[in-house]
């Protein structure tokens, strides 16, 4: 059986906009931005989040921008286990209730990310077929 031509561009397009919107959980936390409930609460370093909003920014970032996409999607995804289970399942067994839809989401997507890779629109693929240096 034979994939479509557009799953490589999708796998990339899941990539850069899962990776945004990770990011945009660790700037809500350290920069503020966008303003919300959680707006500033990773500054105080007071708890379990604020270390995870430090995740969200690097691993955000190179998930976005395909770089080292794969180890930097599978600590996404641990992350993410983690916080499921220390700051959503506690609340209630059902992830709807308990706000953990998205740690749940975010979790899966990285951990397939890990295993599937960034795509061809990845500074990852440019890499390997030699467009930029290596490290």
């Amino acid at each position: 059986m034979r994939g479509s031509p557009l799953a490589p561009l999708l796998l990339s397009v899941l990539r850069i906009v899962s990776g945004l919107i990770f990011l945009e959980h660790g700037t809500q936390k350290f920069l503020s931005f966008p303003p919300g409930p959680a707006a500033g609460s990773g500054l105080a370093f007071t708890n379990l989040g604020a270390y995870a909003g430090l995740i969200e920014i690097a691993c955000g970032l190179l998930i976005a921008i395909g770089l080292f996409t794969r180890p930097a999607a599978f600590l996404a995804s641990g992350t993410m286990a983690v916080a499921y289970w220390y700051a959503h399942f506690p609340r209630d067994f059902f992830p709807v209730n308990n706000m953990g839809d998205a740690a749940i989401l975010f979790c899966f997507v990285f951990l397939y990310l890990s295993v599937a890779g960034p795509g061809p629109w990845s500074l990852d693929a440019w890499r390997s077929a030699g467009r930029l240096p290596r490290p």
